[in-house]
């Protein structure tokens, strides 16, 4: 123990902030993970297919209402603008802040008939409007943190919240008839009480200082991204309205489960994007993609290989995470976890067009899976039922990961002399095998003998093979000193 702590004393203040950003989200996401059996019980299935439903839509009214300005371009002001960084925080938070008041007052205009397009209730929409902004003013002062490697108060702020909003949403549901409502507030609330002191802190610091400039600046990079975030949460969201006006609310709790559980991965997708990033802003300036390649396979393979451990043990996941009327989920697992290697790797290609600020070609590529999407859905759903849609969404994540990489073809032929970050033979096949083995360990579901076989075949080669992937952990947590 005493070997490690010195070890960990002795690495840099960004090593040790990316180890602690890590176990912060994993820490964050294990306390969703352990509620969510829990709300699973003390709510139906047709309470918790709402609640999913209310969140679906704060995913999409999200993009509206803070115009995503807490994302790349306020990290890449902060970049751009360093000689002036309270200034640009103190100019976006007070725009968000503004752009916020005015959705509120149409609100308040025109509630009935935003209310009837939503099937939500005047409490529940104006309630997510106020999250939004909450939500705003804490990334902006986390993105602050993370810039600054000032990752202690960063991870004290994010576990207590994740501690205090489940703590606080099962007292309420516990004792409130209307459970919905109840779990809607609870967050609300946390939000409220730790979040609004983080405003007056980023004002305090930067003397409230505005700057129209910075506003522009803002504006015109990210509203041509607006399809783009908007596409993404229809990809993300879209699934579970549609099931419950075309099928049921019923339903649609059961696939929200099954998409909870699926999107646990995406931790590893965060984690690790969260420490290559950099990495491979730093090569595509410095001209150096080619070096990307060894580093990207590496990552797909990891992220493949835990989606597919999470397919073989969906059946035991849905068992611990809901009662028996949620049985169905497991069904839904496989396809939106396959799914999610496919956001991972789109990410991959997608980072080109991001760096040289080609909006065109990442609005076009997430418009049409996101047009896809909904048209599928409402075909297949129709016929084959709601489990359909997590086809369709493994499917439109397939589709746009194609278009990203074409256009990140695309950007290289225009700024990287034309050279190959990845070798298409060597992604298709790396993908092609994960959906071949993600499709064949659906026959295991029928078959716990075989199930229990695999596992312990796995965790045999991983043991085996330890050695193996601690040095590509290593390797991926160590990027940063090597940019």
């Amino acid at each position: 123990m005493k070997r490690l702590l010195k070890k960990y004393e002795s690495l840099s203040t960004p090593i040790k902030a990316s180890i602690w950003f890590i176990i912060c989200i994993f820490v964050q996401k294990g306390i969703s993970v352990v509620v969510t059996p829990i709300f699973t019980r003390l709510m139906s299935a047709s309470e918790y297919g709402q609640y999913s439903v209310f969140d679906s839509w704060l995913g999409i009214i999200t993009i509206f209402v803070s115009l995503n300005l807490t994302s790349g371009v306020y990290l890449q002001g902060l970049v751009k603008f360093e000689d002036k960084k309270e200034e640009y925080t103190s100019s976006l938070l007070i725009l968000s802040t503004l752009i916020s008041s005015i959705f509120v007052v149409l609100y308040c205009i025109f509630c009935n008939l935003v209310n009837d397009l939503l099937g939500l209730s005047f409490g529940q929409v104006f309630a997510m409007l106020i999250m939004i902004w909450t939500t705003a003013v804490f990334n902006f002062w986390a993105v602050r943190q993370r810039v600054a490697y000032k990752y202690k108060m960063l991870v004290c702020i994010t576990l207590l919240v994740s501690i205090l909003k489940p703590l606080l949403g099962i007292l309420m549901v516990l004792i409130s008839k209307d459970k919905v409502n109840a779990r809607i507030y609870s967050i609300l609330i946390i939000e409220i009480l730790v979040f609004v002191p983080l405003l007056f802190v980023l004002l305090n610091h930067s003397k409230r200082k505005v700057n129209i400039s910075f506003w522009r600046y803002a504006l015109v990079f990210n509203i041509p991204l607006i399809p783009h975030y908007l596409s993404q949460t229809v990809l993300n969201s879209a699934d579970r309205i549609m099931i419950n006006n075309m099928v049921s609310t019923e339903k649609a709790g059961i696939y929200s489960l099954a998409y909870s559980i699926a999107g646990l991965m995406s931790l590893f997708n965060t984690s690790i994007m969260q420490t290559l990033s950099p990495w491979m802003y730093q090569k595509i300036k410095n001209k150096e993609v080619d070096a990307i390649k060894s580093v990207a396979y590496s990552t797909m393979v990891i992220v493949a290989s835990v989606n597919l451990i999470l397919i073989i043990l969906a059946p035991e996941a849905v068992r611990i995470f809901a009662p028996p009327s949620y049985y169905e989920a497991i069904w839904i697992i496989p396809p939106v976890a396959m799914s999610i290697y496919f956001i991972f790797i789109y990410d991959l290609f997608a980072k080109f067009a991001f760096y040289y600020e080609k909006t065109k070609f990442i609005m076009l590529a997430s418009i049409t899976g996101a047009i896809v999407n909904i048209v599928l859905n409402y075909v297949f759903i129709k016929i084959f039922g709601y489990i359909a849609a997590g086809y369709t969404t493994l499917l439109c994540y397939i589709i746009y990961s194609i278009c990203h990489y074409i256009f990140m073809n695309r950007v290289c032929d225009l700024y990287c002399e034309g050279i190959r970050p990845y070798e298409v033979k060597k992604v298709v096949l790396i993908s092609i095998l994960f959906l071949l083995i993600g499709n064949l360990l659906l026959i295991t579901y029928v078959s716990i003998l075989l199930r229990i076989t695999i596992i312990i075949s796995l965790i045999a080669y991983f043991y085996i093979k330890r050695q193996l992937v601690s040095e590509m952990f290593f390797k991926l947590l160590f990027l940063k000193n090597k940019r």
